[in-house]
């Protein structure tokens, strides 16, 4: 039962957006109910593990959406090779630095979560993408269809 109500939450709640501010807090409440039940977590676990995952969810939205937003928007595109040279450099520093938060979320998790769960962690992670985008092409779809 609890399955089937996050999986309707999960397909009913994305269609209802009205802005942006509130389709990011949607999104990241399904994705809360959709790892815990992906993960099975006990309440020991969730109390341990959500600090630390949420840590590493701001810190790689800011190197992902922040840092490299504001990398690609200050570029023109009349740059010349120095700058192309300097951006690429940053663009790997970001990369690396998404690394090295993953790295740390691993070892963060592994006195907190089994391996098995660790490793459904990352599968949950995917899997809720893929049906997110999967979501969005869909209403996108619809919405073109109507369109006179």
């Amino acid at each position: 039962m609890k399955k089937i109500l996050l999986i309707l939450l999960f397909f009913f709640g994305l269609g209802t957006f009205t802005s942006q501010a509130q389709d990011g807090e949607r999104i990241r409440k399904l994705k809360i109910a959709f790892i815990t039940e992906r993960l099975d977590l006990s309440v020991k676990e969730a109390q341990q593990f959500w600090p630390v995952y949420n840590a590493y969810e701001e810190e790689v939205f800011q190197l992902r959406n922040v840092e490299m937003r504001k990398l690609r928007n200050n570029l023109s595109e009349n740059f010349n090779d120095t700058q192309a040279s300097k951006a690429l450099d940053r663009m790997l520093e970001i990369e690396a630095s998404i690394h090295q938060a993953n790295v740390r979320l691993v070892n963060d998790l592994k006195p907190i979560l089994p391996a098995r769960k660790i490793i459904l962690l990352k599968k949950a992670e995917q899997d809720f993408n893929k049906e997110l985008l999967e979501r969005i092409r869909k209403n996108r779809k619809r919405r073109m269809g109507n369109r006179p």
